[in-house]
């Protein structure tokens, strides 16, 4: 009964995991494509040196938030989520250095922490707590 009640309340904090660090990167997405590159420049000055670079964080940014739920939602492919979630690991440690390399340090707290939430989603999902695809 234990392991039954372990695995239920880890089953709901990867969930949760899950839902906050998609709707970190939903959110960075759409502010980084949605947004005018005028209003962008003045938060992210790199923003007007490298428009390509903009872009492309974004759609990544956005494809690693869908990544993180569809699959396990939807139950079709649900080993997809535990790539996205390595896949969001290694997006947070190439932001973490990008940000180290501009002196941009007060940035870097928030690359760690949705990397160490990113890689608890891996494990939990690959080992403890996966999602079975529908039968």
């Amino acid at each position: 009964m234990t392991d039954q009640k372990t695995n239920k309340g880890l089953n709901i904090g990867l969930w949760v995991a899950q839902a906050f660090v998609a709707l970190m990167l939903l959110w960075g997405g759409y502010a980084k494509l949605g947004t005018p590159l005028e209003e962008l420049s003045q938060m992210m000055p790199w923003a007007a040196e490298n428009p390509s670079l903009l872009t492309f964080t974004g759609i990544l940014d956005l494809l690693g938030g869908l990544g993180l739920l569809l699959p396990a939602i939807l139950r079709i492919k649900p080993q997809l989520t535990v790539y996205a979630a390595y896949g969001t690991a290694a997006l947070m440690v190439a932001a973490a250095i990008f940000h180290i390399s501009r002196g941009e340090y007060e940035s870097v707290g928030m690359n760690v922490v949705i990397l160490l939430i990113a890689l608890f989603i891996a494990w939990g999902r690959s080992k403890k707590a996966p999602i079975l695809p529908k039968s």
